[in-house]
Formats: structure tokens, sequence, C-alpha cells
């Protein structure tokens, strides 16, 4: 009797909950990992603290077992409609939605819409968040529910992706466009091996289904950082942003943070720059009259087009043909010959950094609907140095790349031997401080003997794998890695701390080549001389040469230095990597000093 009272109480509870409409709602920033910009907020039930519900989670359990999910969730959309804080542009607003509505005949009905438009938004603001947790029973009903609301612009979100055991599976049967993965996974992810990997398979499975990727939970800087750098589209967490009932401001710190990372991520591994084919171009200040726009063109029968700057930041892009084809219009002349260029100019063209890779700005410019013969607009420090027109991209890339293909190794596709010679004298021409690591594999040819060649090459690729890995982690914007031949490898980095880019290599290398022993425990492996060494496997010797380029450096030089560091390097036991400096000060001449140092666990 008494636990038929307390069913009856917390029904009556219950419904006086949903007649006074007593839920609220908070709403917490989603951000762009790409550029810091809050891309929009997940809107968060709360329930009254005197409801008898003691969180919302038991809010929604109770309502689902006691069979009112529907009234419940139809009353926390309208409240998470009504005082959204996204009011249209840009910003999305994200809805909960527990798998059991999706078969509620008024789901997302005409009601929402309303709401929707006196708030200022439209379906494609809108995105439902389907809870991994709340297993989809029938998923070609669900299947059908979402894709009648994404034909009217929803879009959908999977929902606490990895913490259950049907997350691919959801992904799979719904399509979504959003994969918000569990903070379970993200917490303390840079100190977990498996989380990091796990991370990887959700951005590259995304990628390939063009889905993008939320991580939530995010709580310190080394997890924002280093999702980041995995190139993960969103993040959310207290770091970012607490829930809250105004708009949310990201810290200036953060967003500058999260730029510089991006860019280590999306420049890693790129050997040019657009600024390679930078050239000069004509720019006019956007209140120019059209008149002396078109008798520069005149005058200038090669121009293909020029640039409309605003203090010198490019503001947009006027090309000749379409500019004499207004002016031949009927009328032309008298409609636009005295008014300025800003209202005839293209005011979106395609802006890129100088140090933006070209496959990056091809990507881009592909990607639009334009003309081949448009000209992209490049700046240095956001002001206009110049530009280059999609066609030489174009070209560009397709000639490097047949130049790349011609000489890069076959296993591992990484430049070869006169790639490699290349980018060295690049360096040493520009007179920057630069670092070069040789890496290479110690026992080998025992590991190969033992195992076969295709187990001998598969532990070649890993190398590559780990070192370009580690370069995204700790390296810069445009640092490259080579393939020299056999298990011997080279990476030339810009980085202030290659002696960290050093240990993370290690690291890397250290925790997964165990893989490759079929769990066998090795006591002993043979040198190339057939004498015993006592090893637990293979190891990775590392020569970090730091070339400070104080003073004139030759290859010749850095191939003596690295002969000799690699002599030293591989006389110790364990992965290891050993340092010096060349291109020191006159003053300073004399054998560059160096230190060994053990894996990463004591280094």
């Amino acid at each position: 009797m008494k636990r038929d009272e307390e069913h009856a109480f917390a029904r009556e509870q219950f419904l006086q909950l949903l007649r006074h409409k007593q839920i609220h709602t908070v709403y917490q920033p989603i951000v762009s990992l790409k550029d810091g910009i809050i891309a929009g907020y997940e809107a968060l039930t709360r329930v009254p603290e005197d409801s008898g519900f003691e969180s919302p989670v038991r809010l929604f359990e109770y309502a689902e077992k006691e069979g009112l999910i529907y009234p419940l969730d139809r009353l926390a959309r309208e409240t998470a409609i009504r005082n959204s804080l996204a009011m249209g542009g840009r910003e999305l607003l994200f809805i909960n939605i527990p798998a059991a509505s999706l078969q509620d005949p008024q789901f997302a009905a005409g009601k929402t819409i309303e709401l929707l438009r006196d708030r200022g938004l439209k379906p494609e603001h809108v995105v439902f968040e389907i809870t991994e947790r709340s297993s989809i029973h029938d998923f070609a009903a669900a299947k059908q529910v979402l894709e009648h609301y994404r034909s009217q612009g929803y879009r959908i979100a999977i929902d606490d992706a990895g913490a259950g055991y049907s997350s691919l599976q959801a992904i799979a049967e719904l399509h979504p466009d959003f994969i918000k993965v569990d903070r379970s996974l993200v917490q303390d992810i840079h100190l977990h091996k498996t989380k990091e990997y796990m991370m990887e398979t959700f951005v590259a499975f995304a990628g390939k289904l063009h889905i993008e990727v939320i991580a939530e939970g995010i709580e310190c800087e080394e997890e924002l950082l280093f999702l980041t750098r995995m190139g993960v589209h969103y993040g959310q967490g207290y770091l970012l942003g607490k829930p809250g009932t105004e708009k949310a401001d990201v810290a200036p710190g953060l967003i500058q943070q999260i730029v510089q990372q991006r860019k280590l991520h999306d420049y890693a591994g790129s050997a040019w720059a657009i600024e390679d084919l930078t050239t000069p171009i004509q720019k006019f200040d956007r209140k120019t009259l059209i008149s002396e726009v078109a008798n520069y063109f005149k005058k200038n029968g090669q121009a293909a087009g020029a640039a409309v700057v605003s203090d010198e930041v490019p503001v947009g892009l006027i090309m000749r043909e379409r500019l004499f084809q207004q002016l031949a219009g009927q009328y032309g002349f008298s409609l636009f010959w005295n008014r300025t260029i800003d209202q005839v100019m293209d005011d979106g063209p395609l802006i890129v950094d100088e140090h933006m890779p070209v496959e990056t700005v091809s990507q881009l410019a592909t990607s639009r609907d334009t003309n081949l013969y448009d000209l992209v607009l490049i700046t240095s420090d956001g002001r206009l140095a110049g530009a280059a027109s999609i066609r030489s991209i174009l070209e560009y890339i397709t000639n490097a790349r047949m130049e790349t293909a011609k000489v890069a190794s076959p296993l591992t596709g990484l430049p070869g031997n006169l790639q490699i010679h290349r980018e060295l004298n690049k360096r040493l021409q520009e007179n920057k401080r630069f670092s070069a690591i040789y890496a290479d594999l110690d026992y080998f040819k025992w590991f190969n003997d033992r195992y076969g060649f295709q187990k001998g090459d598969q532990l070649i690729q890993y190398t590559a794998d780990v070192i370009q890995q580690a370069i995204v982690v700790c390296g810069r914007p445009f640092d490259f890695v080579g393939h020299i031949g056999g298990d011997d490898f080279i990476a030339l980095t810009s980085t202030d701390m290659p002696e960290k880019l050093c240990v993370e290599v290690i690291r890397r290398f250290d925790e997964g080549v165990r893989m490759f022993y079929e769990d066998e425990d090795w006591s002993y492996v043979e040198d190339r001389s057939g004498n015993r060494v006592a090893t637990s496997g293979v190891t990775l010797s590392l020569s970090l040469l730091v070339c400070e380029n104080a003073s004139p450096v030759t290859l010749e030089e850095i191939s003596q230095a690295s002969a000799r560091l690699k002599k030293r390097s591989k006389s110790q036991s364990g992965s290891v990597y050993v340092s010096a400096r060349i291109g020191l000060p006159a003053k300073e001449d004399g054998e560059p000093v160096g230190s060994a140092y053990p894996n990463s666990s004591s280094s």
C-alpha cells in the first residue's frame, strides 16, 4: 500500500511539473576547434530543487518508465526553443531527443516551426541529438522519421558516441551530420593511448562519411589542444563554457591556442605553401570609381583581375571580364560609370593566408561555385600580399604530384632522397634555425629474417606513421618527413623544442612496436655479425642535429655530424636519442656537445 502511495505521489508531482511548465533550460556553447568561434549551443533541461526529481536524468527515466516521455519531451523542446540563445545566423541549437520520442506522432510538428519563427530560427538552425544511451530498437522506423525531418532542413547528431555498444550501428544506420563523442573518451585523452586511437578512428571514420565530430566534456587545456591537433571539428565542456542562460565568450587566450594548434594539424607534412605561387596584383580602395578601374583594365590588357581593399585588407575581387560584361549591358555605362567599385565587386572571394598549403587552397577553391580563371587573394598578416589563379594552383599540384610519384618511396609514400636534399638545401638557404632528426631501427635485419619481409614492411610503415603523427603533435607547420631508404628516415623541423619531438617519437614507437612480436618474449637478438645482444625487441635510435645557422653549414657537414651521432645512439641499449649542434657562432666553434637520452619514460 505504501508503495502505491509513493507511486501516486510521484506521478502527481510529475504531472504538476508538466501542467505548470516548471522545467527551464540552460545552454552550453559548442566551439569550433578551427577558429575558436562559438558554433552553437546545446539546450540542457533543468528541474526545480523541490520538484521531487533530483536531476533531469531521473526525470526523463521516470517519464519513460511511466509512458509519459512524449509530453515531457515536447515541453523540454518548446522551452529550449522559446528561450534559445541561438538567434539565427551561423549559430546552431542542439536539442536532445530521447530515442523513444522518434515514435511520437507530434514530434517536431507544426508548433515547433512556429516557435522557431518567433525566435528568428529556421529548421536548418536546429540539430536533434539522439542519445546513444537510449537504445534504438527499430532503426528502419527511426531512419524513416529522421529522413522526414532532415528533408525539412533539420540536422541530426548521435550523442554519447563511444559510451555504449551500438555507436557504430547508430552512425551507420542513421547517417548523422554530427557525432558527439562521450566525455569518457575525452577525459585525459592526452595520457591514454587507447583513447587516442579510438578518437583517431572516429575522426577518420567521420571524415570518410562527411560527418563532423564534437568532443564533449573538455575540462583542461591539454585535452583541448590534443583534440584540436587531432583534427576534431568542435569541442564542448566546462573549459570552453559552462551551461547558462546568457551568451558565452571563449577566452581570447584559448582562441589563440586553438588557431595555432589547428594550423599544426592542417599544415603538418605540407611541402608547398600558397606563398610559393603568389604573384603581384593591382589593388584599389573600395571607394575607387568604377571608371578608374575600367580604364586600368583597358590600359593593361594582360590583367585578369584586381583586388579591392580597405586599409590594405582585402574585401573584394573584381574580374576584368565580369566588369566589362556589366558595362556592356544596356545603360551599363550610365548606371555604373560614376559609382564606386564596392557596388559591383565580388564581396565573397576566396582569401587565404600565405602559409596555407597549396592543396588546402585547391580544395577550398574547387568546392566553391567559381570560375577556373578566378583569382585567389593571398594575405600576409591579414594584409594583401598578392594573388594566384585557380588554374595555376591546379597545374602546380598536378606537376608536383607527378614529380613526387617519380621519387617517393613506394613502400611509405614519403619523399625520397632527391626531395630530402632539396628540402635540406632550402632550409640552409633560408638561414633559419632548424633541426634534422635521423631515425634508424635497431635489429631490423634480425626482425626481418625472423618474421619475413611482409612483417618487415609493416614495421617500416609503422615507423613512418609514428614519425608523422609525432610531427602533428609536437612539430610545426611545414615540417618535413622523408624516407632515406630501408629502415632509415629523416624529419626536418622548425620547432623550438626538438627534444620533445624526439621523446614523442620514441614514446609512440615503444608503445606500439610490441604488437609485431606475436606475443613472443624476446630475450636476445643477433646483430649483423651474428653476435647475441640482450634486448626485449626492436628499438629506435634517433640522432638530433640542431642546425643553428649562425655560421655557414653545408650538406656534407650535416651528413658527417649525423653519422657521428648515429654511431653514438646505436651504441646504447633501448630506444634513445642523442643530440648535437652545428652552425654555431664563430666564437663557439669546436666539436658540438651532445647528450644521450634514454626512452621517454626516463628522459
